[in-house]
């Protein structure tokens, strides 16, 4: 496949790596600091699929930009889901393909998914409280990450005594507590911590590489073409 990367940080540069392992093109770049390209540059003639890993500023509006020219995108940027409704109507107007997902990592999407299952079987045996601590790099600007947020989601929809997520320690019951930590060049770690009187029970994802959330925005790169609508990883993997 031919891919236009958009964002060449940490991950579009691992992305690019991966992609040339795996036999696709690097068709262009579009990042203020690595090309003057701009997303207007490329279209359907020219890129099969973009990925976008920026800043959560910049991602819809690269997202929509995509849609307009044509391309099938897949976006890993985290902390613009307040324009996302936005984007499914734009996406579904221009019959384009959006895939969106808050973390690429199969594991961690394999977490999302067990996480879900728990929180259902804590909630119906009932005793314990929850809460989620997340750890990732200094230079990690949203917080909490998209990661934390997906996964006090599924905790609520699954857990109805937590009614609504905080950034801090929870201040009531109905409050889902999110710890936020920066630290070195963490990749990424999230942990969900049930406890009761009895005992704890603790489920978590450490990220060793950022190879394995670039070869899940690969195999979503790979799936989009061809596909209209809006997926994420429960479509990818089947879940």
């Amino acid at each position: 496949m031919k891919i236009l990367l958009i964002g060449y940080g940490k991950m579009g540069q691992t992305i690019g790596a991966l992609a040339a392992q795996r036999g696709h093109e690097i068709a262009g770049i579009v990042d203020l600091h690595a090309s003057p390209a701009t997303i207007a540059d490329f279209t359907p003639a020219t890129v099969d699929v973009a990925i976008e890993f920026t800043h959560p500023d910049s991602a819809f509006g690269n997202v929509a930009a995509c849609l307009r020219q044509g391309l099938p995108v897949v976006c890993g940027s985290t902390g613009w889901l307040h324009h996302f409704e936005e984007a499914t109507a734009l996406t579904k107007e221009l019959g384009g393909s959006l895939f969106y997902a808050s973390n690429y990592s199969v594991g961690v999407n394999l977490f999302f998914h067990f996480n879900e299952y728990i929180a259902a079987k804590m909630n119906q045996f009932g005793g314990y409280d929850v809460a989620v601590r997340e750890i990732h790099h200094t230079q990690k600007i949203d917080q909490p990450s998209g990661t934390a947020l997906t996964t006090a989601e599924c905790i609520m929809r699954h857990f109805p005594a937590k009614a609504t997520w905080r950034n801090a320690p929870a201040e009531s019951p109905a409050e889902l507590a999110i710890i936020s930590e920066r630290t070195g060049d963490a990749v990424g770690t999230h942990i969900v911590t049930y406890t009761s009187d009895v005992d704890t029970l603790e489920l978590t994802h450490a990220a060793h590489s950022r190879e394995g959330f670039a070869l899940g925005a690969l195999l979503a790169a790979e799936w989009l073409p061809g596909r209209a609508g809006v997926f994420g990883m429960k479509e990818l993997l089947g879940l």
